[in-house]
């Protein structure tokens, strides 16, 4: 029995895109599969979001103890450094699968000029590491009255006003 299937040319670009993806993310190296539970690096996610007065990233970062977070900013750079490191409490050959990433981190970002870089706070709750960077005076918004000097035709005279008695 023959199956007939629709041709798809951009098949085998996912099928190799598939490939190269797991070349890169297989943490398996030249020094075996033992050694990469403990040496691959990852990049924890990230959200940035701003309004107007801040600049705010909520870093993933479970498992990580505060002390192992670096948190810096030279040159208008934010970088976050830190470390998930194994537990060694289990044995190795006892793990079916391991799934969460283990090893340093680390990740840059660079800042607007409108970030005060003097202003600026690290909170860690939960797991999620939340910096926050205070925009300079001068980079937000100012909203400006308009006032109005007097009501004027378009000859440019101004209008007699009423007096709200009928001639």
């Amino acid at each position: 029995m023959t199956l007939i299937t629709r041709y798809d040319p951009f098949r085998e670009f996912v099928t190799l895109q598939d490939r190269m993806n797991r070349l890169f993310r297989d943490p398996r190296g030249p020094e075996g599969h033992d050694e990469s539970l403990t040496t691959t690096a990852f990049a924890p996610p990230v959200d940035v979001y701003e309004d107007e007065h801040n600049i705010t990233l909520k870093i993933e970062v479970p498992g990580i103890d505060e002390k192992d977070i670096d948190v810096r900013i030279e040159n208008n750079t934010l970088t976050v450094h830190g470390e998930r490191k194994f537990e060694k409490e289990e044995k190795e050959e006892n793990y079916r699968r391991v799934e969460r990433q283990y090893g340093s981190f680390s990740r840059t970002f660079t800042l607007p000029n409108t970030v005060d870089t003097e202003s600026v706070s690290a909170d860690y709750e939960k797991g999620v590491l939340k910096i926050k960077l205070a925009k300079k005076a001068e980079a937000k918004p100012k909203q400006i009255k308009v006032n109005v000097v007097g009501e004027k035709t378009l000859e440019g005279k101004q209008q007699p006003k009423s007096t709200g008695q009928a001639a």
